[in-house]
Formats: structure tokens, sequence, C-alpha cells
């Protein structure tokens, strides 16, 4: 079973672990580290049981608060993930696939350009014939 140094709060510690987890411990002894170096520098020298549980009851806390917030986060993803279901569900069941309808779609002015084509168009035949009945 390897064992590790580790300093936390300025102290030194040898801890075994099992082997392949000494990176885990170094991390975890870290964290715990900067919370003893900050308790330490607003509190100052105190006994190592205390500097320890105050260290480790920092990160209990923190450790808690992302819990908590993981969580909530989680039941809000599930509520919603359940509100998109049931709106699927809804609109499948509820609505039968719509056949296409095609709309032919005039742009607007062609109605009287084509009334002003067929207006000239008349014009046009009216002086073909009187010019054939005049020939």
């Amino acid at each position: 079973m390897p064992q590790v140094a580790i300093s936390i709060g300025g102290r030194s510690f040898d801890v075994a672990c099992q082997e392949g987890e000494e990176h885990f411990l170094q991390t975890a002894a870290k964290m715990l580290d900067e919370e003893a170096q900050h308790i330490s520098s607003q509190v100052g020298r105190m006994p190592e049981a205390r500097m320890l549980l105050m260290a480790g009851l920092m990160l209990a806390d923190k450790t808690a608060s992302l819990e908590e917030k993981i969580t909530s986060h989680d039941s809000r993803v599930a509520r919603l993930q359940a509100r998109i279901d049931e709106l699927e569900v809804a609109g499948t069941s509820a609505h039968a696939p719509a056949e296409p309808v095609e709309v032919p779609v005039i742009p607007s002015g062609l109605a009287d350009a084509l009334d002003q084509i067929a207006t000239r168009a008349e014009a046009i035949a009216n002086e073909v014939e009187g010019r054939a009945e005049n020939a």
C-alpha cells in the first residue's frame, strides 16, 4: 500500500492509500491545505485537530452547496424534459399529420398587369379588324 506525504496547514502527514489513488489523495490534500491556509491566515495558529476540523467543515459546506445546486439543476432539467415529452405526445396524438395544401401565390400587381395586357390586346384586335374591314 503506497504511502503519500502530504502537507496541510504547514504540517506534514504520511497517509496510506490504495495503489493508483495517489493523485486523488494529493488533490484532496491540496484542497484541504488551501482551506487550512485560509483559516490560519484569519485566525492564526491553532491546534492541529481544530485546524483540520475547521478546514474539513469548510470543504463539506462547499460540497453541500454544490450538491444542492446540482440537485436543483437536475430537478429543473427533469421537469423541463417531462414537459417536452408531454408536448410531444400531445402534438402527435391530438393532431394527425395534415395533408399538404397548395395555395397559389400571385404576386401583387400581377392581376393589374394582366388586365392592362388584355385591354391592349383587345384594342389591337379591334384595330386589326377595322383595317381588315377597310381593306
